[in-house]
């Protein structure tokens, strides 16, 4: 044998490899569904035919195959399909359909499919292609020729054929076209779950809610033990916006199964769906007790643990929160959020060691930056603010949001301190060059503290003409002009457009009673406060219908109004002072 031979010989085998292992280097783009086909089995694919090599084949071969990798496709293409026909070689043909239905050559590759169909009769992937062309020229028997030659002629189980054409058809966009074929398909069928089941899932892909649920209640009549099938029924029945009706239908469903022998354990997602939606229609108790049975099946299982600690806080069982997180903590997933809940526990039981002592122990997750502020807050609790305030300063933060977090909290350790020139600073620095009306509005409310009444005004009319229909800053302003000057028209026309805002609002209708009393109109400041005062029993209402009362002549009312408010906040100074001026 000659050298050249020799030589050819082996480029001959290395193209083949290039060949057949290359296919994705050519494929760089996302694939067609099309290109989804599965390959044939081993045991079912054809021998590859033996084909002289001759100069031309080579020439061609490693012309496509340049070609393909530079990107010039329909030259690929062209030189494949010719090669494929003239060796016969499926693998050929194989790799000169998909490049054309990557190149979304449809006349390429129904060319390329047939040819590859033929070589090759078991593999359903040729025929998955010429199904698709055929659907997209709207030739409906064509596309149901080929589809029907997967689930008869093709190798492979039934149910992966299936769930192969309801994964491809899913994907088209001529919905009615589809669900045609798909009823066509499925017509001498009606007997088989996995069909019936496959069909109902390319009805709910398609948007025909309605058929899918049908469908999926036909596979479960067939089926009832279909775990599947029955989620695929409650998401279709969630989709369509009838959730009571799913929870209904899963309650009866985990009762029948619950009859049979050894059925609970099977049903073990069925539940956890059940229990879930429970939740969210916010039906606690019951929600509660199905996570119970589960927590019973699997006692690690950390999705079930959590749940119940959630559930439990929102009762306000903290023991029962404390025995489940502390569960979970044990495990090797969720344990940041278990530590997390733990130190939430700890804080409302006013333990705060113990609570910071939780909070160190989130590492990573969603709740990580609420826990490290946290730990800096109870920090100044016990005692350290300096250290807390290196806290919040070590804190990392990844967006603007997180940042005015930190700003508050340290102006607000600050303010309990009554620091407030340095709450002012922290404020100052957070907005610098920059606009954040939470900042501004709190930065207005330290600023007041300070008698900086300029700041006061300054921060809430920048937030207002930004958003004029903030009611919160119009309430603060108007109070502010009625409380601490003689502006009372201009405080007066800013607090009813807060009231018309919020008309529920306590702090506005005390700012209304408020600003009522100072015009004189003392009848109506008057009710405005008792609304304010019936919706909170607030110790500056209780000051300032005390005063109005005793103003207008009602002095043994406004003394009861007085001491039902000490009774609740003996401390507070704004309550003092009324009493102490107007009773002495």
């Amino acid at each position: 044998m000659s050298v050249l031979s020799r030589f050819s010989r082996v480029l001959w085998l290395f193209c083949l490899s290039a060949l057949l292992a290359s296919c994705a280097a050519v494929q760089t783009g996302r694939p067609d569904a099309a290109t989804a086909a599965v390959g044939a089995g081993a045991d079912t694919a054809p021998v590859r035919p033996k084909v002289a090599l001759t100069e031309e084949i080579l020439y061609k071969l490693l012309v496509a195959e340049f070609a393909g990798h530079s990107g010039e496709l329909p030259l690929a293409i062209a030189h494949y399909l010719e090669l494929a026909h003239a060796t016969g070689d499926h693998k050929i043909a194989e790799r000169a359909t998909r490049i054309a239905v990557y190149a979304r050559d449809d006349a390429a590759a129904a060319e390329g499919a047939a040819l590859w169909a033929r070589l090759d009769p078991l593999n359903p992937g040729p025929q998955q292609i010429l199904a698709v062309v055929g659907l997209r020229q709207g030739d409906t028997r064509r596309a149901l020729r080929h589809l029907r030659n997967i689930l008869d002629r093709s190798h492979g189980d039934l149910d992966q054929k299936l769930w192969m054409i309801a994964n491809m058809l899913g994907q088209e966009k001529d919905v009615a076209l589809v669900l045609t074929v798909m009823e066509e398909l499925v017509a001498t069928r009606h007997d088989s779950a996995d069909a019936l089941y496959a069909f109902a899932q390319v009805a709910a892909r398609l948007g025909d809610l309605e058929r899918s649920r049908q469908l999926f209640a036909e596979t479960l009549a067939l089926a009832p033990d279909n775990d599947n099938a029955a989620l695929g029924y409650v998401s279709v029945l969630q989709r369509a916006g009838r959730e009571q009706e799913a929870i209904a239908w899963l309650r009866e469903t985990l009762l029948q199964r619950e009859k049979k022998k050894n059925r609970r354990e099977e049903s073990f997602t069925l539940r956890l769906t059940y229990a879930r939606m429970l939740t969210v229609a916010r039906r606690y108790d019951e929600a509660r007790r199905q996570f119970e049975l589960l927590a019973a099946q699997t006692p690690t299982d950390p999705d079930v643990l959590y749940a119940l600690g959630q559930l439990c806080l929102q009762s306000g069982d903290l023991d029962g929160a404390q025995r489940y997180f502390e569960r979970l903590s044990r495990g090797g997933r969720q344990t940041d959020s278990a530590h997390y809940y733990l130190g939430r526990i700890s804080e409302e039981r006013q333990d705060y060691a113990a609570a910071a002592d939780w909070y160190q122990g989130v590492h990573r997750g969603e709740n990580y930056f609420d826990a490290r502020v946290r730990l800096a807050l109870l920090q100044a609790k016990l005692g350290d603010l300096e250290k807390a305030r290196r806290g919040l300063h070590l804190i990392h933060t990844v967006n603007r949001r997180q940042q005015v977090i930190l700003a508050q909290a340290e102006a607000e350790l600050l303010v309990e301190e009554k620091q407030h020139a340095e709450a002012l600073q922290v404020y100052n620095e957070a907005l610098r060059d920059q606009y954040d009306a939470d900042l501004l509005y709190a930065r207005a409310m330290v600023a007041e503290k300070l008698n900086r009444l300029d700041i006061v005004e300054a921060d809430l009319r920048r937030i207002l003409k930004r958003e004029p229909n903030h009611a919160s800053a119009l309430n603060a302003l108007g109070y502010t002009l009625a409380d601490r000057t003689t502006r009372y028209d201009e405080a007066y026309k800013l607090i009813k457009q807060a009231l018309e805002l919020r008309p529920n609002d306590f702090y506005i209708l005390d700012s209304m009673g408020w600003i009522l009393y100072r015009l004189g109109r003392l009848d109506e400041s008057i009710a405005y406060l008792r609304r304010a005062l019936a919706l909170r029993h607030d110790p500056e209402i209780a000051a300032h219908l005390g005063e109005a009362l005793w103003v207008k002549g009602e002095r043994e009312e406004a003394l009861g109004v007085w001491e039902t408010a000490l009774k609740i906040a003996p401390d507070d100074a704004i309550l003092l002072d009324v009493i102490n001026r107007f009773r002495n």
